[in-house]
């Protein structure tokens, strides 16, 4: 477990601020890269003071949705404290590298465009606001977990969570300066490349970790892990070439990314059967949201956040209620005739993107009344970097 929770944080950084740094133009690197940076910073301290304890202390009368403040501060986390096998400080720690990676998700969304202190803001209240309750619910003890909702390591509560969050805060904030007709296109592909691949490596930690322990379940779930992700990267690869005619790196690696968010539900639900056709339909469906979806309704989700996280979250939410075999999870899915399974994971979306959905629109609009949300034209033309944190990248 302490593996597993190095693995995790390193998804987000170095992980995701390279993933998203070399997708951005390169007056943008160092402010994109910062955010996640900075993400795991303020998560980190905001989930020691009050996110662990809304998450995963007893919320008394309101115990269905929110936690309590019992753990306020870490209160009780001693050297001797156990959670079920493990220490706590240990799964504290481990559901702190969480916290951190879901609100930096959702940077991809409005990547080259929003202020750094509104940024702030924004994820530190959202994190305690949309993040900790959603936790809650599915891990917690909350109501979702009771239904019986199937999230084995984050579907509804990182993927569907971020990527709604991220669709909202770039319908919020508008298009960015020169969308549709400037030259938009990653600065640098390697940089993205590398920190794809450590997003899959880290992945292994968010997976097989949430099996919390060393044991059969953790090493199934490291193997469905590497065969989606590598199903949905060949998906991708091969939809875009057969729709572009040449695949591409930016391709290939959103599809392994797709993948992974894809059978993070499932991951301790399914075998290597259900992984392979989660794999396969998470990429096309999110090479579908990429190409299609978001010309189509003409959103700006600038690193697709919402394409990758939200569709692929979604999808694998479902597919485990189709996939996920008794022997394996102790859940039966539909292909076990267990069909009503579908259906309770439909409505674990359909709770999560309402209240993820309400909340964020709502923070976001008080601090644009408040803050403002945007940089000034000039300064989204010239970049970021420059403006914001007075550095460039030579």
């Amino acid at each position: 477990m302490l593996t597993s929770t190095a693995l995790v944080l390193m998804m987000t950084i170095p992980g995701l601020a390279l993933f998203y740094g070399g997708m951005v133009r390169k007056k943008n690197v160092l402010a994109t890269a910062m955010q996640s940076f900075a993400a795991a910073c303020l998560m980190t301290v905001l989930w020691m003071v009050l996110g662990y304890s809304l998450a995963f202390s007893d919320g008394g009368a309101f115990n269905a949705y929110i936690g309590g403040f019992s753990n306020f501060m870490l209160t009780g986390l001693t050297k001797d404290a156990m959670s079920g096998t493990i220490p706590e400080s240990v799964f504290m720690t481990f559901q702190m590298t969480f916290a951190i990676i879901t609100p930096a998700l959702i940077c991809g969304a409005f990547a080259d465009r929003m202020k750094f202190s509104a940024l702030l803001w924004f994820l530190g209240i959202w994190m305690i606001v949309v993040y900790a309750p959603v936790c809650h619910w599915v891990w917690g003890g909350g109501f979702l977990g009771k239904e019986g909702v199937l999230d084995f390591a984050g579907g509804t509560v990182v993927h569907i969570n971020s990527g709604v969050a991220g669709l909202v805060a770039a319908i919020v904030l508008g298009k960015r300066t020169g969308y549709g007709t400037d030259n938009m296109a990653p600065h640098n592909m390697i940089l993205s490349l590398t920190g794809a691949a450590l997003l899959w490596v880290g992945w292994f930690g968010f997976n097989a970790g949430s099996a919390v322990g060393a044991n059969g379940s953790a090493g199934m779930a490291m193997a469905v892990t590497q065969i989606s992700a590598a199903a949905a990267a060949l998906a991708w690869m091969f939809g875009e070439w057969i729709l572009h005619g040449r695949p591409s790196t930016l391709g290939i690696v959103s599809g392994a990314v797709a993948g992974l968010v894809g059978i993070t539900p499932a991951s301790g639900f399914v075998g290597p059967t259900g992984a392979l056709a989660i794999g396969i339909l998470t990429g096309l469906i999110c090479l579908w949201g990429v190409e299609y979806l978001k010309r189509t309704f003409k959103y700006d989700d600038s690193l697709d956040a919402f394409g990758v996280h939200g569709l692929g979250g979604i999808v694998g939410a479902i597919l485990t209620g189709v996939f996920a075999v008794e022997a394996i999870g102790g859940t039966p899915g539909g292909l076990e005739g267990n069909w009503g399974q579908v259906w309770i994971q439909i409505v674990g979306i359909g709770a999560t993107i309402i209240w993820t959905a309400i909340a964020t629109f709502i923070i976001l609009k008080v601090l644009d009344a408040t803050l403002g949300l945007r940089v000034p034209r000039e300064v989204e033309i010239e970049g970021l970097d420059i403006n914001l944190h007075g550095e460039v990248v030579q």
